[in-house]
């Protein structure tokens, strides 16, 4: 496909989420640089979000440029006791906009949410077409967690709602496999989250500082915090400490420092809170290893922002992250403790050149395969083929 920008009045893409928070995790970071990078090819995109209180002062939210996208937040009332935000105006913005244009698409992110089903609504009042990205949502772990509330959902409308989009968007073909094994049969586009490439430093540290391992991610309950803490008790390797870095979920750092007060591991483990823009960078380049011991995720955004800084990983099978085995840049592990403590245990007594090397290779692996323009290219496809505007790409698949 050329790289030449498109004429602006050919199509008009309307992109929805329902959080551009900082602390909202990698949603709020993918959506809003796709919505950029496709903005750089030309091609005219609405993102429309809700707002909501930000709950710290530096937690504001993730804009991309005016000039190449724009942005409406549309205000959100706040049910605490259920914790569900939903914005009452959003239906009648997205039917304003939607209206004007000839050739749209609706493209929402994510599920279960009052803003996913008024996006659902709104396509089949105006008959736009609709792509949806799941964001691992309908992971066995997600499908699981909190199960009773998402079955209701799923028979009372949920379903209904992912029947009628006309293609499922999965970051990884392990993604597009819980789609079809939960009977949903429409095309699925598998097209990977991109990240940015920072430019390449390589530092040195005094003699003596601590080697250090990052986790940098939602302090939450499906992150394999808690299986950390049980490994590095077991391998407790000399020299190294532990930093966590992320915000903090429904409490659950409480119980990760209760569980690493308890081991006595307190001189070892560092919390520092959220991070974000150049103290993320300095954070992971910092770090001589990263690790996301998790039990879910649909791509994994900390995984590709750790290899671009040219960092080593550790995560397991709950992520799509083969290529860290094939590229010899990590480990891809089993989910659990043991296989978690053996990863530490190898990773831990490498020499510092040797981690150096497999960071190198990661950030190959990820510059080859991960941009935004090259993403965004095979998103628009996805766009144009659904608008009948050009062939099925090789990225979508049927059933």
């Amino acid at each position: 496909m050329s790289n030449a920008k498109i004429k602006i009045d050919d199509i008009c893409i309307f992109h929805t989420v329902a959080s551009l928070r900082k602390s909202a995790g990698g949603p709020s970071r993918s959506v809003t640089a796709l919505c950029a990078a496709l903005g750089q090819l030309g091609v005219p995109v609405d993102l429309f979000s809700q707002d909501v209180p930000a709950a710290t002062p530096d937690d504001g939210n993730v804009i991309p440029s005016a000039d190449v996208v724009r942005t409406t937040l549309i205000e959100a009332v706040h049910l605490p006791l259920v914790r569900i935000s939903y914005a009452p105006t959003l239906s009648a913005a997205l039917c304003e906009r939607g209206s004007t244009v000839k050739n749209g698409l609706f493209h929402d992110h994510g599920l279960w949410l009052p803003i996913n089903r008024t996006v659902a609504m709104v396509a089949r009042q105006l008959a736009m077409p609709r792509i949806v990205s799941l964001r691992g949502m309908l992971e066995p772990w997600a499908m699981n967690h909190k199960a009773w509330k998402k079955r209701l959902a799923w028979n009372l409308y949920q379903r209904r709602d992912l029947e009628s989009a006309a293609v499922l968007h999965a970051t990884a073909e392990q993604e597009a496999e819980s789609f079809r094994q939960l009977g949903l049969r429409q095309p699925i586009a598998i097209i990977p989250n991109g990240t940015d490439l920072p430019e390449w430093r390589d530092l040195a540290y005094p003699k003596g500082t601590p080697r250090k391992i990052l986790f940098l991610s939602r302090i939450h309950q499906k992150k394999g915090l808690l299986e950390l803490v049980q490994a590095w008790q077991i391998v407790k390797p000399t020299g190294w400490k532990m930093i966590i870095a992320g915000p903090d979920e429904g409490g659950h750092q409480k119980i990760v420092e209760a569980a690493i007060q308890h081991a006595g591991l307190q001189d070892d483990f560092e919390f520092t809170g959220s991070v974000y823009g150049d103290d993320k960078e300095a954070l992971y380049r910092s770090a001589d290893l990263f690790v996301l011991p998790t039990f879910s995720e649909n791509f994994g955004l900390v995984v590709a922002e750790a290899l671009a800084c040219g960092v080593p990983v550790i995560t397991t099978k709950g992520a799509p992250w083969q290529g860290l085995h094939t590229h010899r840049c990590g480990w891809w592990i089993d989910i659990g403790v043991e296989p978690l403590v053996a990863a530490l245990r190898e990773a831990t007594t490498l020499p510092p050149d040797t981690l150096r090397e497999m960071g190198q290779r990661g950030r190959v692996y990820v510059e080859q395969n991960f941009g935004w323009p090259g993403i965004a290219q095979q998103m628009l496809s996805v766009y144009r083929w659904v608008l009948g505007q050009g062939d099925k790409p090789d990225c979508v698949m049927r059933d």
